[in-house]
């Protein structure tokens, strides 16, 4: 017997409720994505392959530490506002209708928003198995676990 799953298959983006504000982080560096808030789109649809957040930074915030992926891929595209986009390559101010993309073991990214309004964007990542992140301006280090949580460390592997 097959049970309908009762997800919806529309949602006005606004109306899901923002993710406990919570990160991976450690104390100083959780501090920078405080003014983060996420609606974690994907997975009111249940998606497995892939998230989508609607993420809003609030002046003065990041999206996260500038980082880069070994397994995920990302997407981010600008609905509202002027983040600035940090890479390996400089930084360039972004505007509604921009979007980017980071494919894994790619260039170090994260937007900051040093505008004075929220910035809104759409972030798009695969959920592949194994990943881990690379923090260049940071001593810090994450890999993910099999169940798909993060553990946290110095970058040579002792815990915070």
């Amino acid at each position: 017997m097959t049970t309908r799953d009762t997800r919806p298959v529309w949602v006005t983006a606004l109306d899901v409720a923002a993710a406990p504000r919570r990160t991976i982080y450690p104390p100083p560096f959780a501090a920078r994505v405080a003014g983060r808030e996420r609606r974690r789109l994907g997975d009111v649809f249940g998606l497995r392959n892939f998230g989508v957040n609607l993420t809003r930074l609030e002046p003065g915030a990041q999206s996260a530490l500038r980082h880069r992926h070994t397994v995920q891929d990302e997407f981010v595209y600008i609905v509202e506002g002027t983040p600035t986009l940090v890479t390996d390559d400089g930084e360039v101010e972004l505007q509604p209708g921009s979007c980017a993309g980071f494919a894994a073991r790619g260039s170090a990214h994260h937007l900051v928003n040093r505008s004075g309004r929220d910035v809104l964007y759409l972030e798009v990542g695969d959920r592949l198995p194994g990943d881990s992140a690379e923090y260049p301006d940071d001593d810090l280090a994450a890999t993910q676990a099999p169940d798909g949580t993060w553990r946290v460390t110095h970058r040579d592997g002792t815990a915070y």
